[in-house]
């Protein structure tokens, strides 16, 4: 019997199908950066590590921080904080982060200031003080503790204001938002003249012939930017010789749920020839809660009761029927604020605003007229 022959069979695989281990990408280092920029290692150091003393252009500095953007190129955080003293992180502060839930406003007023500190190399940290502002040196403590170069703090209480002062006075670069502060806060305060915008918002409900107006503010006295706000809606009334009553003025919380709320409270005291015939929300958010509590109690809007707001927001113009506000562009704010707060690390006064301790700057406010408030849109 022939003996059998085994037979191996061969599988040829391309190399190209074989199975290798991933080679680590190698990270991207200055030099690389240098040269993508067409600048020294040296300028690349000095960029990166916030040096402002040694003549670099803005648009030197832009294409640095493109082209290490670009490459992905992340400095050594030790020996950027050795070269520069700092350590390139800054704080936005809000008064409670649960306001970001509900609030349109600082939503894009941290979209802004986010985008401009990616730009220029900033790490952004979110912060809230919620209760802890009224402790003695929270503000100061709280810089300390997380290493922080410069704080942005949005709409503080003002129970706050003197934890703000000392702030100041342990000289760490500090910009406060909030139109309420600009008289009285001896720092950089930016924001708009709110108490002149609400004003001129009054008066225009005026100009169409209401004289019972109601307002149902977007928070508490507490704090000083809806205070201002409610002052202005005051000092309409009393310039056309009309008494604000107490019954006319109600506070919400931030969300939309709180303004339908406080709506359904402030129709609640007053009724048919006594109630409203204007309701000024302090702010977009609050208009459309008022908005809702208005139709649930069978009142047409513009036809039986004027509604304005404050902000205008994206939402704004999609109301129905759309929402006549108040501008205050919280982008500009945001990005504003970045730019002021980065030109006192680099140890000079905001851009455009007066040296010395009374260095604040109202953004103006604009009258944007729609259907709600019964007025000719435009």
């Amino acid at each position: 019997m022939p003996s059998r022959k085994r037979t191996t069979s061969v599988v040829v695989t391309p190399v190209s199908a074989l199975a290798s281990p991933e080679v680590p990408r190698v990270p991207p280092t200055s030099a690389a950066v240098a040269r993508a920029a067409g600048v020294s290692r040296t300028t690349v150091s000095f960029v990166l590590n916030g040096v402002t003393d040694r003549g670099i252009s803005d648009a030197t500095r832009e294409r640095v921080l493109q082209a290490a953007q670009a490459l992905g190129y992340e400095p050594n955080a030790a020996a950027s904080t050795l070269v520069s003293g700092r350590t390139g992180t800054v704080a936005l502060v809000l008064p409670s982060v649960q306001h970001l839930h509900v609030d349109a406003f600082l939503a894009q007023l941290l979209a802004s200031v986010a985008e401009q500190c990616r730009r220029h190399g900033l790490t952004l940290l979110i912060e809230a003080t919620d209760g802890e502002g009224q402790q003695a040196d929270r503000f100061v403590r709280l810089v300390r503790g997380r290493r922080i170069d410069g704080l942005i703090v949005a709409h503080p209480r003002d129970a706050e204001r003197e934890h703000l002062l000392r702030l100041q006075d342990s000289g760490v670069p500090l910009v406060v938002l909030g139109g309420g502060w600009a008289e009285t806060h001896p720092g950089q305060v930016l924001g708009d003249d709110t108490r002149d915008g609400a004003r001129r918002l009054t008066a225009h409900l005026m100009a169409l012939g209401h004289r019972r107006i109601g307002f149902v503010n977007y928070a508490s006295s507490e704090f000083r930017n809806a205070a201002a706000r409610e002052q202005g809606w005051r000092d309409a009334l009393l310039a056309h010789d009309v008494a604000p009553e107490p019954a006319w003025s109600v506070h919400a919380n931030l969300s939309a749920d709180s303004g339908w709320q406080a709506t359904r409270a402030l129709l609640a005291r007053q009724s048919g020839s006594t109630g409203p015939t204007a309701i000024f929300a302090g702010n977009d958010t609050i208009a459309f809660g008022a908005l809702r509590a208005l139709r649930e109690a069978g009142l047409r809007v513009p036809q039986d009761v004027a509604l304005v707001g404050y902000d205008d927001i994206p939402l704004a113009a999609f109301a129905d029927p759309p929402l006549t506000t108040v501008r205050s562009d919280p982008a500009g704010q945001g990005a504003e604020a970045v730019a002021r707060l980065r030109r006192q690390l680099d140890g000079g006064p905001a851009p455009g605003a007066p040296k010395g301790p009374a260095a604040a700057t109202a953004l103006p406010a604009t009258l944007v007229v729609r259907a709600s408030c019964g007025g000719q849109p435009g």
